[in-house]
């Protein structure tokens, strides 16, 4: 097979291709830039294409697939050229099914914890040496690629995300995989930029639920209840299986989970990830894991990169970073910080950098999001916002939408730094919260002032 990439060098894109090189594919690709860790991996396997840039010369009958980035545009020069040729141009998302269209899909959706019930089901299939393709949005302990595509694996384990396929295809992901097995975590509005209603962003979870398989097994968590709702209004003849936060207790920073044979410490910790925990467990069931055995593997799984990621720790302190940015996951990590040191002073920061977040008509949605902080700061970039070419967001605004009176806003990356390297900090838990870099803040550093 001969498959070409148009823009590789996506975190999404280079694993894919990676995975098809490992299948034994010959694969080819472009891109105008491409920044590490992807251009790394992919010079490693000899997939780095020699010049940066378009080349429609690279296109030719030959190609039996060409796969069409995010990161391309619709006037790209060498996908102009596949469709002149008439070649098979799919979504990162359709190649995916095209993958897996003889397998059993295993598809996780959710506005957030997704990536950690995703990593959750895999660590448990790497525990017990169960051979499964899959398709993950974090870089995970024990597996080289975040993509892995076999012929003779029965199952895939997708992330079923909810943005747009390519710039030609408009189409959540989630709505190409048709599953035989999924799970909705939560649903809480997102992606502001494309989905400009809650309504019009809930409805993309219907159409989800709806391109079940049918007879397919659909697992939900019964404690949001917008997922309530859109599993009770499926058209689809599916299997119900609900699920919630399991009974679980914190001794002395420990989390311990209530198991049929009795507490079990865990690595993870916090409503949301125990939640998380209960979610994977049916799905790993379905999977052909019993109970018991999903129990010994999950006390081991330490959690997916940037994802409650523990930096640094001190006799005294504790740091961790995390990739939450939406206001549910901000409220949620904040908590579940809190609730594992509730002796400790925690020091929340948040960095407003995606899209929904600097939005103005959005950031009422993070009223009360960092209330269990004991200090809480923001911090955003004009300069973002002027990228983005979105409205200009006032430090006032930012101020109100959260509503505490001793919020600390910073919009300069100097000047946070100094804020952050001169805390003195004591008996203190650092919560780091972005989907971004605070402006170039070198996350090594911070181990020094832990």
């Amino acid at each position: 097979m001969n498959v070409h990439f148009i823009a590789i060098g996506g975190a999404a894109m280079h694993n894919l291709a990676l995975a098809l090189h490992h299948k034994g594919y010959h694969v080819t690709g472009s891109d105008d830039t491409i920044f590490d860790p992807s251009k790394s991996r992919l010079e490693k396997y000899g997939l780095l294409p020699e010049t940066f840039g378009w080349f429609p010369e690279k296109i030719t009958k030959d190609l039996d697939a060409v796969i069409l980035g995010m990161h391309a545009k619709e006037d790209n020069p060498e996908l102009h050229k596949a469709q002149e040729l008439g070649l098979t141009v799919y979504s990162y998302p359709e190649y995916l099914y095209e993958q897996s269209k003889n397998k059993t899909r295993v598809v996780i959706g959710g506005s957030h914890g997704k990536t950690t019930i995703t990593s959750m089901i895999l660590h448990v299939m790497h525990y017990w040496e169960k051979e499964v393709d899959y398709m993950v949005g974090a870089q995970l302990e024990g597996f080289e690629t975040m993509v892995h595509l076999t012929e003779e694996n029965d199952f895939i384990v997708l992330e079923g995300d909810e943005y747009l396929s390519s710039p030609i295809d408009r189409r959540p992901k989630f709505h190409l995989y048709k599953p035989n097995i999924a799970l909705l975590s939560g649903i809480a509005w997102d992606h502001i930029n494309v989905f400009p209603t809650f309504e019009n962003y809930v409805e993309q979870f219907q159409i989800f639920v709806n391109s079940m398989t049918n007879g397919g097994a659909m697992v939900y968590n019964t404690e949001d209840a917008e997922v309530v709702t859109v599993v009770e209004n499926a058209t689809a003849h599916i299997k119900k299986y609900p699920y919630e936060t399991p009974v679980y207790e914190v001794e002395d920073g420990e989390t311990l989970l209530d198991t049929p044979e009795g507490p079990m410490p865990i690595e993870v910790f916090g409503k949301h990830n125990l939640n998380n925990v209960a979610g994977a467990k049916w799905i790993c069931q379905h999977m052909g894991v019993v109970e018991e055995d999903f129990y010994e593997a999950i006390a081991t799984f330490k959690g997916a990169s940037k994802r409650l990621e523990k930096i640094a720790e001190s006799t005294t302190n504790v740091a961790y970073k995390d990739f939450a940015h939406s206001p549910s996951k901000v409220s949620a990590t904040t908590n579940a910080v809190k609730e594992q040191y509730p002796d400790r002073t925690l020091v929340a920061c948040l960095e407003l950098h995606t899209y929904s977040s600097l939005n103005a008509e959005f950031l009422s949605e993070y009223q009360g999001a960092l209330d269990a902080a004991d200090v809480a700061v923001v911090f955003y970039s004009p300069h973002a916002v002027e990228i983005k070419k979105l409205e200009k967001v006032t430090e006032e605004q930012i101020a109100n939408a959260f509503q505490r009176d001793d919020l600390i806003i910073y919009t300069d990356p100097a000047q946070f730094k100094d804020y952050l390297f001169g805390q003195k900090f004591e008996n203190t838990a650092l919560l780091l919260m972005s989907s971004g870099n605070y402006g170039g803040l070198d996350f090594e550093e911070v181990k020094g002032i832990v």
